[in-house]
């Protein structure tokens, strides 16, 4: 006699670019301060990189 088995439940984080849903075991992970953010692969993580790495657009000086 047949058993089928049941599928198992994997947990899934979003990556934090593309928001693609991953297995948290192969998500890649970067600690951000007092949390981490998940990636799906390196493309992802390098955008993240490079877009945290940007200066503050906002809080330039003015001159007058």
């Amino acid at each position: 006699m047949a058993t089928q088995e049941k599928p198992v439940d994997v947990e899934q984080v979003a990556c934090e670019i593309c928001l693609r849903e991953v297995p948290k075991s192969e998500a890649m992970v970067a600690e951000a301060e007092d949390y981490f953010v998940y990636f799906c692969g390196l493309e992802c993580y390098a955008k993240w990189t490079s877009h945290k790495e940007e200066p503050d657009q906002q809080g330039g000086t003015t001159e007058g």
